[in-house]
Parts: C-alpha cells; structure tokens; sequence
C-alpha cells in the first residue's frame, strides 16, 4: 500500500488563488480575493443549490461533512453573511494549514470541528440545519459510512422540515454504487434530484453526480434554468428520472456498505 502523500497548497497561474492537493488529489480551490468563484465544476453545481435555497442573500444554517480547504463555508459566509455554518473535518493537520496559509475572513461564522462525519452528526441537535452538504473524501473515495440508510436517518434528523441534503458522490456507468446509495438515502428522505456532467451519465467518463434530497421538495426548476446558463453545462434529473437512471439499488447499510469507485 503506497504510503500516503502530505496535504500541500499549491498557487496556480491566477493570483490569490490556491488548490489544495491531498493524497495526490486536487481536493480544493480558493480564491482568496473572490470567494464567490467556484473553479470545479461539481464544486459550482453544489453552489448552484445553495443559492436556490430560500431567499438570496439571507443567512442559512449550514451543516458540512467534508471540510478541506473550506471552499463551500467560504462561499456561503460569502454569497450569505451571518450564515451559521459547522464543517466536520477529522483531518486536524489539514485544517491547520489551511488556517495558517489560507486563513478565514474575520467573523465569518465558520466553526470547524475535527470530528468524522458519523461522530460529529451525533452531537448535532435534531432540525437545527437548512442544509447539509456532504463533500467528504478518504483517498479520493466517498466513505461508505456516509452513504448507508443508518447515516441517511441521521441526516434526516438533523435536517429542519424544508432542509435540503446534498452529497457529492463519484461513480461511472452503469452506477451500481450509486444506485444503492440512492436507496439508502430514500428511506429516510424521499424527494430526489440529481445533476451530473452529461458525460458521465452518458457513460464516457466517470464523474461527480450531486445527489440532493429532501422530505417533500427539491429546487429541480431553479436548477434546470441555472444548468441551461452554466459555464459548464449540466443536466438536472427529477425524482422519476432519478429513478430511471440510478434507481433499483439495494440500499447500503453499516453492514453492508463499501466506498465510492475512484472518481479517476
């Protein structure tokens, strides 16, 4: 098992902005001076959804799983100023680096707990988030403890009555993975949508499909319209698609559960 590589930030050719590398990945872009401009593309899809969520502008309670280089925590404290906002991120190390050479805005209300997702749910009182992002990675896989039905009540605990999950997950055709995490998650939160670049869902390429769910609603036409107008276009599929496409799965569970594919 080759021995794993030290996290590192690395300047790229636009000044004031940084990728975070972990295990030989490019796990984050920042962009000190802009912290609106999402440079992933699957990174970008998950802001679209931030936005669509209530009023623009207004403070959110977010909740992140996944924490890095606090790209998304930067965005919202950003795009929404006094959002209370909690990233659980285990790896200490990297969260002090990226302190120490891409620090925080003052005030921004980004509290970081150095805690596993799993563990961290526990101590989080019940309806007291509006949105949970799930973007957590362990050697370029989503954790099979992140994507089973035990995780997904959790999620649906934490999460107020018109809260919204989204969670990053790495798959290729025919999305065997994917479909029993989408079964997993519709035991505890029934209303899906998913977007994905049209390329992996056509089977080219692998890819990150954003699998976002709630108890009776999801944003899918704010969405279409911001997919139709994207630098890089995506498609947005309802609940029947969703279906369709990723459905059939037997759902993960703590017993039974595995890690993502390799999004490479």
């Amino acid at each position: 098992m080759p021995d794993q590589q030290p996290a590192e930030i690395v300047p790229t050719e636009r000044a004031g902005a940084f990728v975070l590398r972990m295990d030989g990945h490019d796990q984050s872009h920042v962009d000190l001076d802009d912290p609106a401009r999402l440079d992933f593309d699957y990174v970008r899809r998950i802001g679209d959804v931030l936005d669509a969520w209530g009023e623009p502008g207004t403070p959110v309670r977010v909740l992140h799983v996944g924490g890095a280089a606090l790209t998304l925590p930067r965005y919202v404290a950003h795009t929404r100023p006094r959002s209370a906002q909690i990233v659980l991120e285990p790896a200490a190390d990297v969260t002090e680096l990226v302190r120490r050479e891409l620090p925080l805005p003052r005030q921004s209300g980004i509290k970081v707990r150095p805690v596993d997702g799993r563990s961290g749910l526990e101590a989080i009182r019940d309806g007291s988030v509006d949105l949970l992002v799930v973007d957590a990675f362990a050697a370029g896989r989503v954790p099979g403890s992140l994507v089973t039905t035990e995780c997904a009540a959790a999620y649906s605990r934490v999460l107020g009555v018109d809260g919204l999950l989204l969670l990053n997950l790495t798959d290729r055709a025919p999305f065997a993975w994917t479909r029993r995490v989408v079964a997993a998650v519709r035991t505890a939160l029934p209303a899906l949508m998913l977007s994905a670049e049209p390329a992996t869902l056509r089977g080219r390429r692998p890819g990150n499909l954003l699998l976002v769910a709630g108890r009776s609603d999801v944003p899918v036409a704010p969405l279409r319209d911001r997919a139709a107008s994207s630098p890089a276009p995506y498609r947005v599929l309802d609940g029947a698609q969703v279906s369709d496409t990723v459905g059939g799965g037997r759902p993960f569970t703590d017993a039974d559960t595995e890690p993502s594919p390799s999004g490479s």
